[in-house]
């Protein structure tokens, strides 16, 4: 059995955000390293200033250096059919796996983390920091927060550790096998069914009924998640009681898979999605007109009776748009409801006067009109066009008004009529994931459709 010990260093802490600048493999023959192997990554995309600041690596060194796909290939040779080790090897594990997975390759080894391996050979420790584990056993580290200087003290502290206490490193080795962490009801047979692939999964208990749904770029490994790991504890112990069978939906891409779990958890109303379960809080911006015939706005959460122009998060981000939209059209802060006293007073010149009714209403409220209609020709109702589950087919996705209103997968390369896709209830959430997603998308596979009424 050989190891591969990782190290890496990124643009930031997600990997589905951040980006790969430099990756360090040791291979560990049990006895001894017997490979090294390093090299720079171009992230494409900027390298922020604390990070260069932490690790020294700024967008000079990486402009010239190979993308991660250019590595791909050397990179699989030496992690395939081999043990994963690295210090919080999630952190490693996930953005390595994340960036063959856009290649189309799903990385799959056991793993070994030497931060959980320390607590057992060397307990006590106030902490398991490898710059604090390698203080305490004498182990020097050459080039701390640099992949190679990491790797290879990570190597010198499992070498020590496969030596002296090899019993931990071989039953943490079958732990992470697959088996132990199982639910008692849950069948091993059932388990190895489970995809490696992007989609929704269901929880179900002795009675057939769903209890949990989640979503997942893979769902077998997200399925173990749930019952590994400290991270509330209290319900995965519930979910491991009464979880007996899992049914799975593939959807193609993230995006889908989001908007599929949101619309089947307010459908069926497990009992474990709590956050999802209860409404949420939705702020909106309205408008109306004065008895000096102003035009004012106000923000407010939304209710069922009346429909604001925009909608948002918060408070917070409703209250940015609102003084962006000021700033653009010189409009008055009191009248739209930032200001409770006239700007006169505060000597704000932005201001032309509407608060002090020294400019006329109907000069004022051209501008404000100019503000809604913008907001207006901003709702158009879209279709996107996104990957599907298998070759030559497309996800469609139909918003009115930012929310999805219905969906089809279809194998057409071509944008359908709307009115042939599947109808689906209006949830406010699913506006939340197109914001949070349409960037992403490429033009060409955006339609735009009318006005929403």
């Amino acid at each position: 059995m050989e190891f591969a010990i990782v190290d890496i260093e990124t643009t930031g802490g997600s990997p589905r955000g951040a980006g790969i600048t430099e990756i360090a493999v040791l291979i560990h023959d049990g006895v001894q390293i017997v490979t090294e192997w390093q090299t720079l990554i171009n992230p494409e995309q900027q390298i922020p200033g604390y990070i260069t600041g932490l690790t020294g690596i700024d967008n000079n060194m990486v402009r010239s250096a190979p993308t991660f796909s250019e590595i791909a290939e050397e990179l699989w040779e030496l992690l395939d059919d081999r043990v994963f080790v690295a210090h919080s090897v999630n952190f490693d594990f996930g953005f390595i796996r994340e960036a063959f997975l856009k290649m189309g390759k799903v990385l799959n080894s056991q793993k070994l983390c030497t931060v959980r391996l320390s607590r057992k050979v060397f307990p006590g420790l106030g902490s398991y920091s490898l710059g604090r584990i390698c203080e305490s056993q004498k182990i020097p580290i050459l080039a701390r927060h640099r992949a190679m200087g990491d790797a290879k003290a990570t190597a010198l502290l499992f070498d020590q550790m496969i030596r002296d206490r090899q019993d931990i490193i071989f039953s943490s080795l079958k732990r992470n096998a697959g088996e132990t962490f199982l639910p008692p009801h849950f069948p091993l047979t059932k388990f190895k069914q489970i995809p490696e692939a992007c989609g929704v999964y269901y929880m179900l208990n002795t009675k057939g009924k769903v209890i949990y749904v989640g979503k997942a770029l893979n769902i077998r490994e997200r399925f173990k998640g749930h019952f590994s790991g400290q991270v509330l504890p209290q319900l995965k112990q519930q979910l491991k009681t009464e979880v007996v069978d899992l049914q799975w939906q593939l959807t193609g891409t993230e995006f889908m898979a989001l908007l599929f779990e949101t619309l089947e958890i307010k459908r069926l109303w497990p009992t474990y999605n709590s956050a999802l379960k209860m409404p949420k809080t939705l702020w909106g911006l309205f408008h109306y007109q004065d008895g000096s015939g102003y035009y004012r706005f106000q923000v407010a959460k939304v209710s069922k009776n009346i429909r604001p122009l925009e909608t948002f998060f918060s408070s917070e981000e409703a209250n940015q748009f609102l003084k962006s939209g000021i700033e653009t059209y010189q409009l008055c802060q009191k009248l739209s409801g930032l200001r409770k006293v006239t700007c006169q007073a505060l000597q704000d010149e932005t201001c032309l006067g509407a608060c002090n009714s020294s400019e006329n209403p109907l000069t004022y409220n051209e501008r404000v009109e100019d503000f809604i209609q913008g907001i207006k020709k901003s709702k158009k109702d879209l279709m996107l066009n996104l990957p599907g589950r298998e070759e030559g087919e497309s996800a469609y996705c139909y918003f009115e008004g930012g929310m999805l209103s219905r969906y089809s997968y279809l194998k057409s390369p071509d944008f359908p009529d709307p009115n042939d896709l599947e109808t689906v209830p209006k949830v406010p959430e699913t506006f939340y994931i197109l914001r949070q997603y349409i960037h992403q998308i490429e033009a060409a596979k955006i339609r735009v459709f009318s006005l929403t009424n």
